[in-house]
């Protein structure tokens, strides 16, 4: 009985000194993070998302994590509802403990997480959703964005198509807030630059509900000279069949929001349309340094290059690591207030920083023009647009949002 009573004094003795074992406890620190996507409904963009996200984690932790922390997220599939999402994120604070909350795609999931985040005062960083009101009309404290917003993205486009000097333009986008956003944007943006443009149609299909037939036939009924697309995925690939088919296409400029992603563009195959001017991403073909390392290791780890959704992601986590290590904390005050002016010196698409005034980062985007390349779709002739340059000034974007 006493050798028995020795055995455990002895045990329970040497278990302070673990902390003398360099590694020991820190090991076990981690940093719970809730990430929330439309998987199941989006998975073109979704899926390289995530091996975004993932990639950007195992680099982060292979390098002794954040603050002596190994970053966990636990992610989950919101099935493109936003009651859904609302319902996750409610269990990631409340039972797994998530210090913050980040992800998103759909406008209307974005910014109902957006909401979430202010009734339960938990930071929120929106990577994709694009709806202006997210940073707008119905910004607030606990929710910023990373990718260049539909306004951005949209000016971009009309800063290329003002140069073209054509007068009579048609408009197709799905009839919902990005899509609404993404044709205010762009009037706004070429009424501003060209004054005598004139709208001559607008179509409003249904999210992926699109019946191209008579969108079509609306468009060429209007007799445009050019046309502005906001529809995407399967939408855009109808949309281009029944456009081609019928010559909509012919001697008409077409600007196009996000066709020249690879999620949109690769799967057209031979059936892409050329001379489209688009905003995009050229993958592999970009030769910065920051980029050609973040390519072979993104090739190295998924044996495939990267597309739109695998910067999105990248960047979400190494905007979160720049907000951690700066805060010196999971408290969301200290992250909120590290949040301002954030900067992220270096990633793929080069440094950006998040403005205190709206929330909005200043990552941009490229643009360019779709070709055949090969008899396979490719973005040409493109650049890369820093997002600050298509924003207005901080104090006009603090103006537009809410008093809080």
């Amino acid at each position: 009985m006493n050798e028995m009573r020795r055995k455990i004094l002895g045990a329970l003795a040497a278990l302070p000194m673990l902390g003398m074992i360099p590694g020991a406890v820190q090991a076990q620190e981690k940093i719970v993070i809730g990430e929330i996507n439309s998987y199941t409904a989006l998975p073109a963009f979704t899926e390289p998302y995530k091996k975004g996200w993932t990639l950007a984690m195992e680099e982060i932790n292979a390098a002794g994590g954040v603050n002596g922390a190994m970053l966990e997220i636990i992610s989950r599939d919101d099935t493109g509802d936003p009651a859904t999402a609302i319902r996750i994120a409610e269990e990631m604070v409340s039972r797994d403990e998530a210090v913050m909350l980040f992800g998103g795609f759909l406008s209307n999931i974005g910014l109902a997480l957006a909401d979430f985040a202010k009734q339960k005062e938990v930071f929120f960083l929106a990577s994709e959703p694009l709806s202006d009101a997210l940073v707008w009309s119905k910004g607030n404290r606990y929710t910023y964005r990373l990718r260049p917003s539909t306004h951005m993205q949209a000016a971009m486009l009309a800063e290329q198509a003002a140069k073209l000097d054509k007068k009579r333009w048609a408009t197709v986008a799905p009839n919902y807030a990005y899509g609404k956003d993404a044709v205010a944007a762009f009037k706004s943006e070429l009424n501003r630059l060209q004054p005598d443009v004139e709208w001559v149609s607008e179509q409003w299909p249904p999210l992926f509900k699109i019946d191209a037939g008579s969108t079509v036939r609306a468009i060429e009924s209007a007799k445009p000279d050019a046309i502005y697309n906001v529809t995407f995925g399967g939408d855009l690939a109808k949309f281009v069949r029944e456009g081609s088919l019928r010559f909509l296409f012919e001697d008409r400029i077409v600007a196009s929001l996000l066709s020249g992603e690879p999620e949109y563009l690769d799967p057209l195959g031979a059936e892409a349309p050329e001379g489209w001017i688009v905003t995009g991403y050229p993958s592999m073909d970009i030769g910065t340094p920051e980029h050609e390392a973040f390519g072979k290791a993104y090739m190295d780890r998924w044996g495939e290059a990267p597309k739109t959704g695998s910067i999105v992601g990248y960047n979400s986590v190494l905007s979160i690591k720049a907000a951690l290590e700066k805060a010196g904390s999971t408290d969301t005050e200290a992250l909120l207030a590290a949040m301002e002016g954030l900067e992220v010196p270096s990633s793929p698409t080069g440094p950006f920083f998040y403005r205190a005034a709206d929330h909005q980062s200043t990552m941009g985007a490229y643009v360019g023009t779709t070709a055949l390349v090969d008899g396979k779709p490719k973005m040409v002739d493109w650049f890369y647009a820093d997002g600050a340059n298509y924003l207005p000034s901080e104090e006009d974007a603090a103006k537009m949002r809410p008093a809080e």
